[in-house]
């Protein structure tokens, strides 16, 4: 069974740094088809960042450029570093990851078939 357990958040004042950790146990880690989401009350789960089949990395618009999402293969674990960050940016954070498949018709990519999620880490950044 896939575990994820994320860790790193907490308070900041506008214009902050945090660093999410999510450490992956239980299946094969690959370093890919992994994600971010963040949750904020009364809104629906949002990807934030995410590393695709690939290895090519991908952001929401409005983070583009102040997070930056990174995975360490030897210690199965993927981070966000978060820079700069805005009130805007509070929310429950969730690592997620898809399997990585492959077929003979559409090649190497990820499924979401069986995603597993973290428990979430809060941020929460004061003006």
């Amino acid at each position: 069974q896939v575990q994820l357990v994320e860790s790193g958040g907490g308070s900041v004042r506008d214009g902050g740094s945090l660093r999410l950790s999510c450490v992956v146990s239980g299946g094969t880690y690959t370093g890919t088809c992994m994600a971010w989401f963040r949750q904020a009350p009364g809104l629906e789960r949002e990807r934030v960042a995410a590393i695709d089949y690939d290895g090519s990395t991908s952001y929401k618009d409005s983070v583009q450029g102040r997070f930056t999402i990174s995975q360490d293969n030897a210690k199965n674990t993927l981070f966000l570093q978060m820079n700069s960050l805005k009130p805007e940016d509070t929310a429950m954070y969730y690592c997620a990851a898809d399997a990585l498949q492959y077929s003979d018709y559409d090649g190497s990519y990820c499924s979401s078939k069986e995603r597993h999620w973290g428990q979430g880490t809060q941020v929460t950044v004061s003006s």
